[in-house]
């Protein structure tokens, strides 16, 4: 027998304090939150049977029936207008498959290896590619931008030329480019886009560890595998894109009789004129088998309780899909994805999990939405922003989780995108509620604001929140900032993706405290929230805006 006797309040109390707990604060979230919370779901999504949960396999499926059964677990509804957790994506994958590309200038001829000099793959879905005695222009950055008073091409006809870009975009002007951090135009996959848009025969883009944000290994590794893209069935002029490796930029511009680092340079004015390669042709061959596939977006939501918003929205998105399994590196071989991207999972998860513990307390309906083949350029994502279960003018906004905070507390929370859109008002005044503070994206010239899910959704006009891990860290070493980069060095489209013993998920934790208070807010809000005046998606919205009140 029990020799303690309780009264009914005072269990409440006990069990109130055992449910918060001494590092849990229960005027910030409605129950428990703790490191384990977070690494359960990344131990199972991580895991070497989830074989890098490449879309279309059945590593996939397995990764959409765990999501799936989480969401029933949490009492989580189906989010598609059909009753159903699943949103299927129409994809195309392609494997390419005899790549060879050769440069020829008059007797002197330079084969490119495939994987270690250059990339190659078919751009639509051309299953062989045989581009002969080619010749090549430089178009320097390749942008055609009006709105900075900036056209590379300067009207010249490049039409079944193979085009050499620049990566990245104009660094070297406070007035333009957002003074020189990566913009859209310095992505990739604008550069192939113009490709197309001016009627080339193929594309190329000079890498550099500086202009791409990333090595070569990175670049390896990603365009080496099966590529995905949603199926389209208009097929473009653009017979191949790829990549060259500096050393081979710098050898195929030598064969023009021209310095490679000059013309870099020469990029950066506004006056520069398209640059024919002369005296070199290019021939490149490869084949390429397809498969058409339905990748899965998997969609849960939380009913609003306020029938006046209840038909408006807020998102939360984290891609589920990782690199799958690529050629053996120490042995191992598979690419478990447990930073990019189980750990944003596993923290949709949980808030999920939170605000199901108060549904009434939330006047928007909540979208819970893991998407897959992020890494094949957003498309999952982008499929789902251009046939959302709600119109994009009735969502709110977007909260993107795509690799968490695995490195420590920081007293610092940083906001890609800071200062685009009104969401930054609730997000400094909720951090300073838990005692940090804000700050923009420390690597501005990575343009992390065009490389993740939330793009996809600023694209159609919804303000996006896209989280990502601070760096001011708390009781670390003072050279603790030096180990965090060559950690995410390390591991970063890579098979290292996996949990170390160096993970330290106490800083998910409370930026997941700061993320489920600012969501809140937006859920709660009287009005929905605006990009900042003059912001490049500020048209966009008032469109989705428009369309939206005519429904």
């Amino acid at each position: 027998m029990n020799q303690f006797y309780y009264s009914p309040l005072t269990l409440i109390i006990l069990l109130a304090a055992y449910a918060c707990g001494p590092t849990h604060d229960c005027d910030v979230l409605p129950g428990p939150l703790s490191e384990q919370d977070i690494m359960k779901h990344v131990e199972v999504l991580a895991a070497d049977e989830f074989g890098g949960r490449t879309p279309g396999t059945v590593y996939e499926e397995m990764t959409v029936a765990y999501i799936i059964g989480q969401f029933e677990e949490l009492g989580i509804e189906p989010g598609m207008p059909d009753g159903s957790f699943t949103q299927d994506v129409p994809l195309m994958g392609q494997v390419s498959q005899n790549v060879n590309v050769t440069l020829r200038s008059g007797d002197q001829q330079v084969r490119l290896a495939y994987q270690d000099d250059a990339m190659a793959w078919p751009a639509h879905t051309q299953r062989s590619v045989d581009v002969r005695n080619a010749e090549l222009i430089y178009v320097g950055y390749g942008i055609v931008a009006p709105e900075e008073d900036w056209d590379d091409f300067k009207g010249m006809d490049v039409s079944g030329k193979v085009l050499v870009f620049k990566n990245y975009n104009p660094v070297t002007y406070e007035d333009r480019f957002d003074g020189g951090n990566r913009l859209y135009y310095g992505r990739w996959t604008y550069k192939f886009e113009q490709a197309i848009e001016q009627g080339a025969l193929g594309a190329l883009i000079i890498h550099t560890d500086e202009t791409a944000g990333y090595g070569w290994d990175v670049v390896r590794n990603s365009w080496s595998r099966e590529r995905f893209f949603v199926f389209e069935d208009e097929e473009p002029s653009t017979q191949f894109n790829g990549w060259l490796t500096h050393e081979r930029s710098r050898e195929l511009f030598e064969m023009a009789g021209l310095n490679l680092q000059d013309m870099l340079h020469a990029a950066e004015s506004p006056y520069f004129e398209p640059i024919p390669l002369t005296g070199v042709r290019i021939n490149a061959t490869m084949d390429a088998v397809y498969r058409e596939i339905a990748g899965q977006n998997v969609v849960g939501k939380i009913q609003g309780s306020d029938p006046e918003l209840a038909g408006e929205a807020v998102v939360f998105s984290a891609h589920h899909d990782h690199l799958g399994i690529g050629a053996p590196v120490d042995g191992d071989s598979i690419f478990n994805g447990a930073w990019d991207n189980a750990s944003g999972v596993s923290l949709m998860l949980n808030l999920a999990r939170l605000y199901q513990m108060e549904p009434e307390q939330i006047r928007r309906t909540l979208y819970f939405v893991s998407v897959t083949a992020e890494e094949s350029g957003l498309l999952g994502s982008r499929y789902f922003a251009e046939n959302p279960p709600v119109h994009a003018g009735k969502i709110s906004a977007n909260i993107n989780l795509d690799a968490t905070n695995i490195f420590g507390k920081t007293e610092d929370f940083v906001a890609i995108g800071y200062g685009r859109s009104d969401i930054d008002e609730l997000l400094s005044e909720e951090a300073e509620r838990l005692g940090r503070i804000v700050k923009p994206d420390p690597r501005p010239e990575q343009g992390i604001y065009y490389r993740s899910d939330h793009f996809s959704f600023a694209r159609v006009g919804i303000p996006a929140l896209y989280p990502n891990p601070g760096t001011q860290f708390v009781d670390k070493p003072d050279d603790y900032n030096e180990q965090v980069a060559e950690y995410r060095n390390k591991i970063y489209h890579t098979v290292h993706d996996r949990i170390h013993d160096w993970w330290d998920l106490s800083g998910a934790v409370e930026d997941l405290k700061l993320i489920y208070r600012v969501a809140l807010r937006i859920a709660n809000a009287d009005e929905m929230r605006q990009w900042t005046p003059g912001d490049e998606f500020e048209e966009a919205r008032r469109q989705a805006l428009e369309e939206a009140s005519r429904l």
